[in-house]
């Protein structure tokens, strides 16, 4: 199965991305911002970094990106597309998920090994997740609050589509302001799944916090097959 990674200027994350696919077992296939084409992938990664420098907002000039000229119709029509913390931030401003990403609440960069619950183990993404599951992977932004106003909020909650919770102790609080604690959130369709900790960095032992990452990528390739 051939999985695209998409750069874009200021991506960083993309060489880990097309690693992991290639762990999984899939093929990589790197694909370029300027490209309008998708050559006929079987899915796409939108890694993380800072597109074009996070100019005006994170996200906000990649959507307009020749490639997502492509990604946008292909998404809509059931293309799996996973977008990973700069890529969650394109998918919302590129409408494919709704709510924004802004900066953590507590106004600094963030970089840990994040406890994770996985709410939705029927997406694309998620399929060999179990509900419930709680994973462990790496987490590293500047500005990783999701935000909604609560009829949207209430929406997502009510379909089933909060994919990832931050785990948060009794008392305690996320680690980035993130409204109801979401990390990752998929559409009405399952097919697209944006979340801001980094699956990338946890798919091969001595490197990373766990090979919970690589869960992501094997469910993607399922997925395709099962199609």
């Amino acid at each position: 199965m051939r999985i695209g990674v998409v750069t874009f200027p200021g991506s960083l994350d993309d060489h880990d991305a097309r690693r992991a696919v290639r762990i999984a077992g899939g093929e990589p296939v790197t694909l370029w911002h300027g490209d309008d084409s998708l050559h006929d992938v079987d899915a796409v990664v939108l890694p993380g970094g800072f597109s074009y420098g996070d100019y005006l907002r994170a996200g906000a000039i990649a959507r307009f990106a020749p490639v997502m000229s492509a990604l946008v119709p292909a998404a809509k029509g059931g293309l799996p597309v996973l977008g990973i913390c700069n890529g969650f931030q394109i998918l919302c401003e590129s409408h494919l998920l709704p709510g924004a990403m802004i900066q953590n609440d507590h106004r600094t960069f963030i970089c840990r090994d994040q406890p994770l619950r996985v709410e939705n183990a029927t997406t694309a993404w998620t399929s060999d997740f179990q509900l419930g599951q709680e994973i462990t992977i790496v987490l590293k932004n500047q500005d990783g609050q999701y935000v909604a106003d609560e009829p949207t909020l209430d929406r997502l909650e009510g379909e089933g589509r909060v994919t990832f919770r931050y785990v948060v102790e009794a008392g305690g609080r996320n680690p980035n302001g993130s409204y109801r604690d979401i990390a990752g959130i998929t559409n009405e369709r399952g097919n697209v799944v944006g979340l801001m900790p980094h699956p990338e960095h946890a798919v091969e032992a001595g490197y990373g916090p766990s090979l919970d990452g690589l869960t992501f990528f094997t469910s993607a390739l399922k997925s395709v097959v099962n199609a």
